[in-house]
């Protein structure tokens, strides 16, 4: 099983760091930071750079901001740090936060180190070789839907988070705040996608009440046992969380998910395995949450077409920084058809109303 751990690889080219800056750094930082230093990456985000930084035998995970972004509030390293230190100790599928580093001169940019929780990480298709069966896709599905209700049922207020949070017409700043990103980062002209922000404003529903929201929950951001694979240990991505609307939550997580009798298209876009035989669809996903957290879930087509729009437009700003020169990665050269492919989805949705 060691060989599905999350590997990482060698840094990309312009997205390197001192290693000896680094060191000193964490040396007077961290007590008892001995030894050698290496850092590789993780390859397989699209937002925030993290690194595997090895110093002796304690594996350390670094994030910062990625080169050339615009949208600073998306990228704010002290708010997620300050959210895993009010978090851990409640919820312990957060790495342990250990550093903040708000002087730039050091890397060139604010960042934060976190101890590492090591797993297994399911992202598009499940490796070759690992076994997936459909009991374990179903017990995972299970407990996908389970952890997410276990996070909006964190006493938020409790641990201080509720401090400079403002969730009354959050469902509003939303909407309009991700329309707003989308004119920022425009380079193409997508008719579906306009029709679907109009569509937005003018059907919002009434929020029921404020939880904890993570705004990024999907398979890609779960850290899983290895040696039991339904069995979630970590957390990871919160630089988009906040206090608000439980259901966008909800929404988000079956944005992403695809259904095992979807196109083929959305199969090839998948931000993980969710249409292995065993896997809930979304309805049944939908219903499991309405059940352990008595929701009432009528209007979760808005949400589902909300978050398929807001999705196309964390896309959308990926590809603006690489249309724009921000980074050489190639990974990002074909994610216009990406947010064209989820403009139309939602765009079916909204003449259907079937999630």
């Amino acid at each position: 099983m060691e060989n599905f751990i999350d590997q990482t690889k060698p840094i990309r080219k312009g997205e390197e760091l001192d290693l000896e800056t680094i060191k000193k750094y964490l040396a007077d930082k961290i007590p008892g930071l001995t030894g050698e230093i290496s850092v590789s990456q993780f390859p397989s985000g699209y937002s925030n750079l993290t690194y595997l930084v090895k110093v002796g035998d304690r594996e350390l995970v670094l994030r910062r901001p990625p080169f050339g972004s615009k949208v600073k509030t998306a990228h704010d390293m002290e708010r997620e740090f300050r959210i895993f230190t009010a978090l851990f100790p409640v919820y312990p599928k957060v790495p342990k936060p250990l550093v903040f580093c708000r002087d730039e001169t050091v890397i060139g940019a604010n960042f934060y180190v976190m101890d590492r929780i090591k797993g297994v990480i399911l992202r598009r298709q499940v490796p070759p070789g690992l076994d997936f069966p459909a009991p374990v896709a179903a017990d995972l599905c299970e407990s996908f839907i389970k952890n997410l209700a276990e996070i909006h049922a964190v006493d938020y207020k409790a641990i201080g988070l509720d401090q400079g949070s403002k969730p009354e017409g959050f469902l509003y700043r939303q909407v309009h705040g991700w329309a707003d990103r989308y004119t920022g980062s425009q380079t193409d002209d997508i008719p579906e996608i306009n029709a679907v922000i109009d569509w937005l404003k003018k059907n919002m529903p009434q929020s029921p009440a404020p939880t904890l929201v993570h705004n990024d929950y999907k398979y890609d951001n779960l850290v899983l046992d290895p040696n039991d694979l339904a069995k979630i240990i970590g957390v990871l991505d919160w630089e988009m969380s906040t206090i608000g609307d439980p259901l966008v939550d909800l929404g988000v997580s079956l944005g992403y998910w695809v259904n095992a009798d979807d196109p083929d298209e959305l199969k090839l876009a998948a931000f993980g395995p969710t249409y292995a035989p065993g896997s809930y669809p979304r309805r049944k996903l939908a219903d499991r949450y309405a059940e352990i957290t008595g929701r009432d879930i009528a209007n979760l087509p808005y949400y589902v077409i909300f978050a398929l729009f807001k999705i196309g437009v964390v896309v959308q700003q990926i590809y603006y920084r690489y249309v724009k020169g921000h980074t050489r990665d190639e990974r990002f050269k074909p994610l216009i058809l990406m947010v064209v492919l989820l403009s139309r989805n939602a765009q079916r949705l909204i003449e259907t109303g079937k999630i």
